[in-house]
């Protein structure tokens, strides 16, 4: 909310028989009220961050490339692969592997998390920093 649109509550009280107006937009609340029914001496503007109490979900987080190179999600085209959606992970487990230079470099998960999304596909070329998977910090 601007100042115009604050400046425009303030003429619509003047105007009108109300005593008192409160507007909430987003974490903002803006409540303005009459002094004296009869005419309007002093026009209190009252303005103040609206604070909530909530619980905050598990950190979202990212596990990204450290290098450039090609994503593999498994050792192997026979194994299985290293995480699936909705698998829990421990600190240090490997996750994937990418092959950069014809080295294989099997990334370890730098905390406990759960997978939410697998982000890029099998044999698929990512950049340094690209996130690979989206996960949710336990």
């Amino acid at each position: 909310m601007d100042l115009e649109q604050i400046e425009k509550l303030v003429e619509i009280i003047e105007k009108s028989t109300l005593k008192e107006i409160t507007v909430e937009e987003g974490n903002l609340k803006i409540n303005l009220k009459r002094e004296n029914n009869s005419e309007i001496q002093n026009v209190q503007k009252n303005i103040e961050r609206k604070t909530e109490i909530v619980e905050e979900p598990d950190e979202e987080s990212f596990i990204t490339s450290p290098i450039v190179g090609t994503f593999y999600s498994a050792a192997s085209p026979e194994t299985p692969a290293f995480v699936r959606v909705g698998d829990t992970v421990k600190k240090g487990q490997p996750v994937c592997i990418v092959e950069a230079m014809k080295l294989m470099n099997e990334i370890n998960c730098d905390f406990d998390c759960e997978i939410e999304a697998v982000l890029v596909s099998n044999e698929q070329k990512v950049e340094y920093g690209q996130p690979l998977f989206r996960v949710k910090k336990i």
